[in-house]
């Protein structure tokens, strides 16, 4: 049986993304070829075009059901997909909620780490540095402008992104996305 085929039957004849129904193509999910099906997925024009630079805001958010396949290969292209958005709210919510196996995240994060290799890099208090992703802890109890409360010495941030400042990182603190300095921060 063909890769194809495979994904087909494992796809239900679907976009594995978006569940698009036209036009399927065999899609390798990067650093792997077309060598097994368990590192291709099976997708529509639309996601395929969109997926180096997703533009169509609304036609992702179909991330939020495909997030959750057993497929690790439609895991790494929703992750992926949903890093790339993540100045939206909705996206950014929905990668908070995502959980990958570690050999996973491993895949989803190859080559995704070093996009802007002009930026100048992002320290922690200690000098560790800091990546997109990582999960930092707060070393000192931090007022939060316009958000009317403290974030406390110890305080987790799980899945921050990098700005274009290196002193500064965002993440969520009581739900709240909220910028964060470097220097009192904690490589997790």
């Amino acid at each position: 049986m063909s890769i194809e085929q495979q994904l087909l039957v494992r796809s239900e004849h679907r976009c594995e993304l978006c569940a698009a129904t036209e036009q399927l193509n065999v899609q390798a999910v990067a650093p792997y070829s077309e060598d097994s099906a368990e590192h291709c997925a099976l997708l529509c024009a639309t996601c395929q075009q969109e997926l180096d630079s997703p533009q169509d805001q609304n036609h992702w958010r179909c991330l939020n059901d495909s997030m959750w396949s057993q497929e690790p290969a439609v895991q790494v292209l929703a992750w992926r997909t949903l890093k790339k958005l993540s100045s939206e709210v909705w996206a950014q919510d929905l990668l908070d909620m995502m959980y990958l196996e570690p050999e996973t995240q491993d895949w989803a994060q190859a080559g995704q780490v070093d996009e802007d290799d002009d930026s100048d890099p992002t320290f922690d208090s200690n000098g560790a540095r800091l990546q997109a992703g990582d999960a930092v802890t707060l070393i000192k109890d931090l007022d939060v402008k316009g958000g009317g409360f403290t974030a406390k010495r110890g305080t987790m941030v799980k899945n921050i992104s990098l700005t274009n400042n290196p002193e500064h990182v965002e993440g969520k603190v009581n739900g709240v996305q909220i910028v964060l300095v470097a220097k009192f921060l904690k490589k997790a």
